[in-house]
């Protein structure tokens, strides 16, 4: 054989060793992203379960504060109603008549009103 085809031999022996150590290294590569993006995933998920964890813990609290909170709005609602009998039991002790007559008006009308009913 002459010189070129020996020489271009030993450079396609030498380009096929080259292309066997990139397959290699690609396959390697491939195997390290594949392991790299399981970490990642796993990672991921563990802050998503956290996330939805702190969620849950922090509607909890709401739910607990719910009851307080309505509990001082019943208080609340409570207190206006007395202070609107007080209003009502002294504007009758100023004006008896008055309070008297409305009382017997609202009255009359009321059995008015049921009597047409039936």
């Amino acid at each position: 054989m002459s010189e070129n085809t020996e020489a271009i031999k030993a450079n396609l022996g030498e380009a096929g060793s080259h292309l066997k150590q990139a397959a290699v290294a690609a396959g390697g590569a491939v195997r390290n992203a594949a392991g790299a993006a399981g970490d990642e995933l796993r990672l991921g998920t563990a802050q998503v379960k956290a996330e939805l964890a702190d969620s849950g813990v922090a509607g909890l609290g709401a739910a607990q504060h719910l009851g307080g909170a309505a509990s001082e709005q019943m208080d609340a609602l409570v207190e206006k109603g007395r202070d609107l009998l007080d209003s009502a039991a002294e504007l009758i002790r100023e004006r008896p008549l008055a309070a008297f007559g409305v009382a017997f008006a609202a009255g009359w009308i009321i059995s008015k009103l049921a009597r047409s009913d039936k």
